[in-house]
């Protein structure tokens, strides 16, 4: 399947688009893009078993997080990985999105 996900701008409600996103594993980049209008990256190549990092280049939406890097495990590369980012100024949350 597939690894997508959306950066969600919380302190003005809507989604942040052109942030800059690498998709990595084992300290090699395997797709680099920046959210489109919907806050979205999609179409990123299928995830093989092991631990993937999302990291997200946040200065542009929040001064003190000039980066996220959210790390993840694939047991299932058959099943679909979407690893959303809700950033806010001070505060950011993530959670396995559907």
């Amino acid at each position: 399947m597939t690894i997508s996900t959306h950066v969600l701008d919380a302190a003005l409600g809507r989604p942040a688009e052109g942030v800059p996103v690498r998709l990595e594993r084992g300290g090699e980049v395997l797709a680099e893009g920046r959210t489109g209008p919907d806050g979205r990256i999609t179409g990123w190549p299928s995830p093989e078993v092991g631990v993937h990092r999302l990291v997200f280049d946040t200065g542009g939406v929040s001064e003190f997080f000039p980066e996220v890097v959210l790390s993840f495990r694939v047991s299932d590369p058959d099943a679909h990985h979407h690893v959303p980012l809700l950033l806010s100024p001070f505060a950011y949350s993530t959670y396995r999105g559907s």
